[in-house]
């Protein structure tokens, strides 16, 4: 298996990690019974760790997508190199990263963590742009 699909399936482990700890602190927050419920009460506002979790969480699943695409991408058209496997271990390393640093509220060092995440994507998704220009 290529570097760029095991980072894929740890992407899809990280996925699942940032809904559990995501839902772990909600339900500390508003008890068992709303976690086995229907959830159809209103609650009120989120704590801030339970608020930077759900947007460290919706931010996740906003870029998981894209490189989960541009993996295939590169992948079916047996585009990997060096770069891509680079990109692809950038983006795992600095999505991993971004959980603990956006949980504890760290401002300026989550954004940049973000973007190296994006040069990550940016590195895998190189060779299919410069192959579709020709």
């Amino acid at each position: 298996m290529t570097i760029e699909l095991s980072v894929l399936a740890w992407g899809c482990i990280l996925g699942i990690l940032h809904i559990f700890i995501a839902v772990r602190f909600k339900t500390r927050q508003y008890g068992t019974t709303w976690d086995v419920g229907a959830r159809d009460e209103d609650l009120p506002a989120p704590s801030p760790i339970v608020g930077r979790l759900a947007r460290a969480q919706a931010n996740f699943f906003e870029t998981f997508p894209i490189i989960a695409a541009a993996i295939l991408i590169v992948t079916a058209a047996d585009l990997e190199d060096q770069l891509t496997a680079l990109g692809a271990l950038l983006w795992l390393g600095a999505r991993a990263l971004y959980l603990p640093i956006y949980a504890a509220g760290v401002p300026v060092v989550r954004t940049i963590v973000f973007m190296i995440s994006v040069v990550g994507i940016a590195l895998v998704l190189r060779p299919a742009l410069v192959a579709s220009l020709g």
